[in-house]
């Protein structure tokens, strides 16, 4: 097969998206000074639909599919996602084929007054558009108010800026990305929120049968990230869930070849929570995902869970 020079990233249209496509675009280049790297933009889903809230309109591929379908018709020859906007189950043909080294994948507070979760004012107006983050936030301070807030970063900061909300909550990794870290008023510790499977982490997804661009993006794969945000996805897939229903993890791996993963699953209103945690070696990430995953299960996860899809389908 004729080796190619020019090599086209796909990658959705917001800063962010753009920032982290440019970030694996430079890497890949300064690797490979002999191919030219250019980035095509593809609307999804996701991006398309902003005044409806993500719970309401599926969670299978919103911001993933349209950039999926772009690879698998040879239009971009890899794409660049967020981990935690993609699916478990990804189309035939197509791989994760590098998982980049971790942002710090906690969750972040950005509030007005630039107080604290704890410190928020009574009955406070606090946005999200995440089921996980409401449930886990609720769990803790359930006089909140919480109020839907769709769309990118840049337009949740506006909204906290120029609307009467009182916080947002959104990802640390994000706001390190674009230079702004040093917006957050509080990183909120895990023992309070746990963050969205694969949080923090970049999965290049390419083609199966496509040996240039594997061989090419080896230089960006992170092997210890790899294996958390796989023991997470594994744990995910056997709780049947997707980026909108409430359940939040962490796999981290314990120097030098220990895996250590916290999860838990939340009802919506905060009331009932329900954490467990597991540790083994890191080859066998998959059997400790199923294993914590049925551990929530049987501990009344799957009732929670069950209402949750009801619930939802309702609406």
């Amino acid at each position: 097969m004729e080796k190619k020079n020019k090599i086209v990233i796909g990658s959705r249209g917001s800063k962010l998206a753009l920032t982290q496509a440019n970030l694996v675009k430079s890497q890949l280049g300064k690797a490979n000074k002999d191919i030219e790297f250019t980035i095509e933009i593809i609307k999804t889903t996701g991006d398309n639909i902003t005044d409806v809230p993500l719970s309401k309109i599926g969670n299978i591929g919103l911001f993933t599919k349209e950039l999926e379908n772009a690879l698998l018709d040879k239009k971009v020859d890899l794409v660049v996602h967020s981990a935690k906007d993609m699916p478990t189950d990804i189309p035939d043909g197509l791989e994760i084929g590098a998982v980049t080294k971790r942002e710090d994948p906690h969750d972040a507070l950005i509030s007005k007054d630039n107080v604290s979760l704890k410190d928020l004012p009574q009955n406070a107006k606090l946005g999200t558009s995440s089921l996980r983050r409401r449930s886990q936030v609720l769990a803790c301070r359930p006089d909140l108010e919480i109020v839907d807030l769709r769309g990118n970063l840049d337009t949740r900061l506006k909204k906290l800026e120029t609307g009467d909300l009182d916080a947002i909550l959104v990802a640390l990794a994000g706001l390190t990305r674009l230079g702004s870290a040093d917006k957050a008023s509080e990183v909120i510790p895990y023992d309070i929120m746990l963050p969205v499977v694969g949080q923090g982490a970049l999965c290049i997804e390419v083609r199966e049968n496509d040996e240039q661009i594997k061989e090419i993006i080896k230089i960006i794969q992170h092997f210890d990230t790899r294996f958390e945000v796989m023991a997470e996805r594994t744990l995910l897939h056997r709780l049947q869930g997707g980026c909108q229903i409430p359940i939040g993890a962490h796999a981290e791996v314990i120097f030098p070849v220990n895996l250590k993963m916290e999860a838990v699953v939340c009802s919506l209103d905060g009331t009932t929570i329900i954490r467990d945690s597991v540790e083994g070696k890191v080859d066998d990430f998959s059997t400790m995902g199923i294993e914590l995953a049925n551990k929530l299960l049987g501990r009344g996860g799957r009732k929670i869970l069950e209402d949750i899809r009801a619930h939802l389908t309702k609406e």
